[in-house]
């Protein structure tokens, strides 16, 4: 009886288990799997890892790097104009706001309840920076944000009713987890575009929170929305169970760099 022994060498082995790991990490849609699985392999013969460890390893990083795909594509997709973390905040230079407020936001629960935020004003206290990392922050934890200028916003919705597809573009802003609505009160705001405007307030109401910056009290809203009873509607909405913050009238920026410049000087 004639016994037949492979002739198969480890490299010719290697080669075909790598490409087989190739074509099904392809087929599975599993791109860190099919990077990372050699240089892993290699980790795990060295650190003598069992068949299940390595496994595991391979299996980590591809959640890990499919989660940070996902992190980026979200703020991607929410269209600030720069990046701006509430731990980069110079909360000394507006004393006005508890610490405690501001990590208590950054937690996120306010969404789970569809409560609003209203960040006042006076133009440069630091409302847009708060904004956007408030929308950051719920970035980070898987919600779904986008961050937008008042003005961009009746634009876009002027256009999409203009082009027949206004209640696709209101269901789409109704879908997000929050809505950053920048700069209300720069601009006047024409009777169609106060209506349409309301109709995205109105899609959120008590649902999906909205988180507004502006540089007007409520009681000069009348000087943005032409329509009194609109101005009352939409002040009522975006007030009702609404985290008010007042960044005061002072220049963030420029007291933030007195601070920092004093920093340095002490150093």
């Amino acid at each position: 009886m004639t016994t037949t022994t492979s002739t198969s060498k480890p490299g010719t082995v290697d080669a075909a288990a790598k490409a087989s790991i190739g074509a099904a990490a392809r087929e599975l849609h599993l791109p860190t799997v099919r990077t990372e699985a050699t240089r892993l392999a290699e980790i795990a013969d060295r650190e003598r890892h069992t068949h299940l460890g390595y496994l595991a390893e391979v299996l980590a990083a591809e959640v890990d790097d499919r989660t940070e795909r996902r992190r980026t594509r979200r703020i991607n997709d929410a269209k600030f104009p720069r990046l701006k973390r509430l731990a980069e905040f110079n909360i000394d230079a507006v004393p006005g706001i508890a610490p405690a407020t501001l990590g208590h936001l950054a937690a996120g629960h306010y969404m789970d309840a569809g409560e609003p935020i209203v960040l006042l004003g006076d133009s440069g206290t630091g409302k847009s920076h708060l904004l956007i990392g408030l929308g950051l922050a719920a970035c980070e934890q898987g919600r779904r944000v986008r961050y937008v200028t008042t003005a961009q916003l009746v634009n876009e919705l002027v256009e999409a009713a203009d082009e027949r597809v206004l209640s696709r573009v209101v269901a789409r802003y109704g879908r997000l987890d929050l809505l950053c609505l920048d700069e209300l009160g720069y601009v006047q705001i024409d009777p169609r575009g106060a209506e349409l405007l309301f109709q995205i307030i109105t899609e959120r109401e008590e649902r999906a929170s909205v988180a507004i910056a502006t540089n007007l009290p409520f009681s000069e809203w009348g000087t943005v929305f032409p329509d009194p009873r609109l101005v009352a509607a939409i002040v009522d909405r975006v007030t009702f169970n609404a985290h008010i913050i007042e960044t005061g009238t002072k220049s963030y920026r420029l007291r933030t760099s007195k601070t920092t410049t004093r920093t340095k000087r002490a150093t």
